[in-house]
């Protein structure tokens, strides 16, 4: 059966070379211009190159998003910058503007172009348009249902790829296309520097009673009106590659690097078990309510998700304590601190292509052969004898309430 192209966020090079040891078929970034993700670490015009080039050594595609609206006083910019992103070997463009679109076509004629979520593509014709436009790939509009989805793929030549959202954070606003944070904060939501404003907790204040707030309620839950829930569609992959999608997307380029890991290697394993034949092992699963979270939902795709309306609030139960730099055929670990625990504290590892496991932690030894029951300071090396062999990049994490109260 056809197995889904895997597409994960690469925010900076820590998160980058996590999403590609962790399993993803390809990456998206952004460089330092006209992105939709301001607020990412990004990569710089010395960083790309680097960025693609350990991509690639690992068999994994580089995307980088171009998917802004620019103004006049930026076009002029764009010629020079996709010259930049062909000469760094960038596999892909996302592409939103139909004016840049047509500039990469002359400027960086050997990158693919994509067509970003954000042309909220919701139809077979668009989606042909685009095509004959010189389009390899288009990304649907999120507000799409399963069925609608197939009949695009019906209708459009084969050649085209279709790719869909499947996990993350979700917009109120159609495909994305908000002006909230610009009336509000002056930040641009649709040049990258989005504020979120859908998260804030909302009241009904009357014109002649300055300073009385009364709450306002969607319904008997509460006042958070324009909070969307998260999307998790790794229960429905075989669904999603009925319908003829070829990739699905992980959001999150301004996420964790432990994020971009734990997601990616949950649905690594999962399409691969599916493409398979083999029953879908509940371990990799279970690794999507390891991370930072809303309430989750299926997004469009079986009909209205729906909003939460009681907070906008993270689900947060466990804490990255460490990532594994390097280890001995013995188990003996060279790790970085990332945040603080003890001897004696119960551990989980995961790593790539490392199943979860757990174990209690001995006690350590400093860089300079001293032993250390903690370690204190923030990236700070230490070696650990872990129970058996693990590869570079195994995380170390504990089960921690951190959500916001």
């Amino acid at each position: 059966m056809k197995k889904l192209e895997l597409l994960s966020p690469a925010g900076d090079m820590e998160r980058l070379k996590m999403s590609v040891l962790y399993g993803a078929d390809a990456v998206y970034l952004a460089g330092t211009d006209f992105g939709m993700r301001s607020f990412a670490g990004n990569f710089t015009p010395e960083e790309l190159p680097m960025a693609v080039r350990f991509a690639h050594s690992h068999g994994v595609k580089v995307h980088v998003t171009v998917n802004t609206m620019p103004r006049n006083d930026e076009v002029s910019a764009l010629p020079a910058y996709l010259e930049s992103l062909q000469d760094a070997g960038v596999d892909a463009l996302i592409l939103a503007d139909l004016g840049a679109f047509s500039l990469a076509g002359k400027y960086a004629p050997k990158c693919q172009r994509h067509i970003s979520t954000q042309q909220s593509i919701a139809n077979y014709e668009c989606a042909k348009a685009w095509y004959e436009l010189g389009a390899q790939r288009v990304v649907l509009a999120r507000e799409l249902n399963l069925e609608e989805i197939r009949t695009i793929r019906e209708k459009t030549p084969k050649e085209l790829e279709i790719e869909t959202f499947g996990h993350g954070a979700m917009c109120v606003s159609y495909s994305g296309r908000c002006l909230l944070s610009n009336y509000m904060t002056g930040r641009d939501s649709n040049r990258g520097a989005c504020a979120q404003p859908c998260r804030y907790q909302y009241a009904l204040m009357e014109e002649k009673r300055p300073g009385e707030f009364f709450p306002v309620y969607e319904d008997e839950k509460g006042t958070y009106i324009l909070n969307s829930r998260d999307m998790c569609m790794i229960d429905h992959l075989q669904e999603l590659t009925d319908a003829g999608v070829d990739c699905i997307k992980i959001e999150g380029r301004a996420k964790s690097a432990y994020y971009a890991a734990i997601v990616t290697g949950a649905y690594r394993h999962c399409i691969d078990d599916l493409a398979a034949g083999r029953p879908i092992d509940p371990v990799w699963r279970d690794e999507v309510e390891r991370v930072s979270h809303r309430i989750y939902s299926t997004g469009f795709y079986f009909g209205q998700p729906g909003q939460y309306t009681e907070h906008s609030r993270y689900i947060r139960q466990w804490q990255i304590c460490a990532i594994v730099k390097d280890c001995n055929k013995n188990g003996l670990a060279l790790c970085s601190l990332r945040n603080k625990f003890s001897q004696g504290d119960l551990l989980e590892a995961v790593g790539p292509d490392l199943k979860p496991f757990s174990f209690s932690v001995p006690t350590m030894k400093a860089s300079d052969g001293s032993m250390l029951s903690e370690p204190r300071t923030p990236q700070m090396e230490f070696y650990m004898q872990l129970p058996h062999q693990v590869p570079a990049y195994t995380i170390l994490r504990k089960q921690a309430d951190l959500s916001a109260k």
